[in-house]
């Protein structure tokens, strides 16, 4: 008799390469219509919806309807996680030392669902951690707070949730960690209203400016 979760229906849901196709063009956070969907999947619309019906079934994805429309995104951040963790795995650059995404943009800073991935991702992190802006187990230090404050964040605004405030995700071009959970989101959020970087139209990656990438590196000091 089989114990714990069953990780083959997921890995099932996720294996297709149609659907992860979809599932890889949701990972920048944002909801999607089932034609939307084909094209980036490269199937018929017939198609992706059947695919589209068993990923809302399995929870893999959620849909909302907004007039004639129904929007597809991905179920939560720990799908997101999933996808971000094979992608680290499936990479199929053929230098060993070069992982992840050819293009460079992408390699250097980009959204994973909602929080900031890449090389700049994977900085932050490094830095929270190494200058005790974070406990071993993620909680936020004193000195974390007062490094949030300098950037006019304050944790205590955020709304409630039962998402994890701090959580490490494995990134898919670094092969090292980057912040996820609420802060993740915060700290992202607060990059783009200050104009550090923006948002690339219908892509994952985040281009920050000169000035505020040396902005983004004297905050982390």
């Amino acid at each position: 008799m089989r114990e714990g979760p069953d990780i083959a229906r997921v890995a099932a849901l996720v294996a297709d390469p149609a659907r992860s196709a979809m599932l890889i063009a949701l990972m920048d956070g944002r909801a999607l219509t089932a034609t939307e969907l084909a094209g980036l999947g490269g199937i018929t619309k017939q198609t992706a919806s059947s695919h589209l019906a068993k990923l809302v079934d399995g929870e893999v994805l959620t849909v909302e309807a907004q007039g004639r429309h129904r929007y597809f995104r991905l179920a939560g951040p720990h799908v997101a996680s999933l996808i971000e963790a094979l992608m680290v795995f499936s990479s199929d650059a053929a230098p060993p030392l070069r992982t992840g995404p050819r293009d460079p943009a992408l390699r250097k800073a980009r959204i994973c669902y909602d929080h900031l991935a890449g090389e700049m991702g994977v900085r932050l992190f490094e830095r929270m951690q190494a200058d005790h802006w974070l406990a071993d187990d993620l909680t936020v230090t004193e000195r974390g707070n007062n490094k949030l404050a300098e950037i006019g964040l304050n944790l205590g605004n955020l709304p409630p949730s039962n998402r994890p405030l701090c959580r490490a995700c494995l990134d898919w071009s670094q092969r090292r960690q980057h912040l996820a959970g609420r802060m993740g989101k915060a700290i992202l959020d607060r990059v783009l209203a200050l104009s550090w970087a923006r948002r690339l139209p219908e892509s994952r990656v985040i281009c920050f400016s000169p000035e505020g990438e040396r902005g983004f590196n004297r905050w982390l000091g």
